[in-house]
């Protein structure tokens, strides 16, 4: 049985639709003809030169990526920039390029439902609803299984993710009891305030710069209730829902190899504790 471009992309609408992408979001396909035969799926969070590589050398007929490689406008791909080299080097290997982005963030099984299971949490519902379906939406809120430290739960997710660089920072007594988590794969700090992540004893995301997260801190401290902060790499809070979404890919498409890369694409090399 041939498997068509075009038939990956009726599988990707049903399973991640684009009707679920932020208005600013760019998802879908960015190069590919959809007649063209395929074989192979690689899946990585970014259209980096590392998974690119890996994607052409490996005889990958599909990358398909979490992060859009173009979004944001573009007037040229030239091969002089960094962007219209990867394309570039995608189009003459006759790989093409899909991205699902926050049109895979908000499904049943998308970023930060994966690292909800992850966490074994129970009673998961997300932070924002979607309009026409309760069980999708933005980020995810749930109940630990029992209790444990907000120290013990960093470690938990050190063990979860992928190792990076900068690891897992947490803001907050390392004692500290926790049992109710929200949680944001990617960067979630547009939902410290929500009433859900107020009302958790921790909110797990990423990217959360100095600003949004002192002010969550002394709102805290001013409230007498408030999350602790988790802080994890952008990267890895992603990476683990490659894994679901290659399940549901051979689940559908038997015949095809799908792979999820493990090449690192978090852009720090090291850090250097004080």
């Amino acid at each position: 049985m041939v498997t068509r471009l075009r038939d990956v992309l009726i599988f990707g609408e049903r399973n991640w639709p684009s009707s679920g992408a932020e208005s600013w979001d760019s998802v879908g396909l960015v190069s590919g003809a959809l007649d063209a035969e395929v074989g192979r799926i690689l899946l990585a969070v970014d259209a980096a030169q590392l998974t690119v590589s890996e994607a052409v050398d490996t005889s990958a007929d599909l990358l398909l990526v979490h992060h859009p490689l173009l979004l944001r406008g573009v007037t040229a791909v030239a091969e002089s920039s960094a962007k219209g080299s990867l394309l570039a080097q995608l189009i003459r290997a006759d790989c093409a390029l899909l991205a699902a982005h926050t049109n895979a963030d908000v499904v049943e099984t998308g970023t930060s439902a994966a690292l909800a299971a992850a966490l074994r949490l129970e009673q998961v519902t997300p932070i924002v609803p979607s309009a026409d379906n309760p069980d999708r939406g933005l980020g995810r809120v749930g109940v630990l299984p029992q209790p444990m430290t907000l120290g013990a739960l960093a470690r938990a997710l050190a063990g979860i993710l992928p190792a990076t660089a900068t690891g897992i920072r947490a803001a907050g007594s390392f004692d500290r009891l926790v049992e109710t988590v929200a949680l944001c794969g990617g960067a979630g700090d547009s939902l410290l305030e929500d009433p859900k992540v107020v009302g958790a004893d921790v909110y797990i995301t990423s990217d959360l710069r100095h600003h949004p997260a002192s002010e969550s801190l002394e709102q805290t401290l001013a409230r007498g209730r408030g999350p602790a902060l988790i802080d994890t790499s952008h990267w890895a809070s992603e990476w683990l829902w490659l894994d679901h979404a290659a399940r549901e890919l051979r689940a559908e498409f038997p015949q095809l190899d799908v792979e999820v890369s493990e090449l690192r694409t978090d852009p720090w090399e090291f850090a250097i504790p004080q």
